[in-house]
């Protein structure tokens, strides 16, 4: 949907009052991720490019929704592997990957591939941090990618993402979990250069090491 900056900033305003008041309507935290994500999303697009595995994708632009993905495959790997946690992980917090809305805001065609795939690796990253899809799951998600990727989306969910936890959540947001998805942000290689469809058999913990997360605390 081509719309201007003023058009954008408004979108943007209305899309971030509806997300914090409801951090569930996905709908809203994806308007707010394709408008404001103009800088992030490029420096992401140049990451992928100047990285073999993500330019692949760039080029063959995989997807990861019911329709591409063998079920019944995943769910016979062996425990421990990528595909064998992605699936027990979709199952247990009864989530579909064909949930992720496709974008409307980014003008660039590239540049919305970019925001599709960080939607549709996001589950993929709870599977990786060990992390369910509660508030408290949500926000610590939200660290390692706001780290990982720039996206004003995450840095917001981040931040603000914590009002809605207890005391003792917070206690435990602020003193392991958070240090601990702060030091595997910045410590990681880019999560969007991995054809994770390609790695279902490799182990969880083999690709956090190959990607430089540190185990969950």
């Amino acid at each position: 949907v081509p719309t201007s900056p003023l058009q954008k900033a408004l979108l943007a305003a209305g899309s971030a009052v509806m997300a914090l008041y409801d951090p569930y309507r996905h709908d809203m935290v994806a308007v707010l991720g394709e408008t404001t994500g103009c800088l992030a999303l490029p420096n992401l697009r140049d990451k992928m490019k100047n990285h073999p595995e993500g330019y692949r994708i760039l080029q063959e632009r995989p997807r990861i929704r019911l329709s591409t993905l063998d079920m019944a495959r995943l769910q016979g790997l062996p425990d421990g592997s990528l595909g064998r946690e992605y699936v027990r992980f979709l199952e247990d917090n009864k989530v579909s990957p064909d949930t992720r809305m496709p974008p409307k805001f980014v003008d660039d065609e590239e540049l919305a591939y970019v925001i599709q795939r960080y939607r549709e690796v996001h589950d993929l990253m709870h599977t990786l941090l060990g992390m369910p899809t509660n508030m408290l799951g949500e926000v610590v998600v939200k660290w390692f990618e706001a780290i990982q990727t720039g996206l004003p989306m995450c840095v917001l969910g981040a931040a603000l993402g914590p009002v809605r936890l207890s005391t003792r959540k917070l206690q435990v947001l602020a003193t392991e979990l958070v240090p601990w998805a702060i030091r595997s942000g910045l410590n990681a290689s880019c999560i969007l250069n991995v054809y994770y469809e390609q790695r279902w058999e490799q182990p969880v913990e083999s690709l956090r090491e190959e990607l430089g997360i540190f185990p969950p605390p």
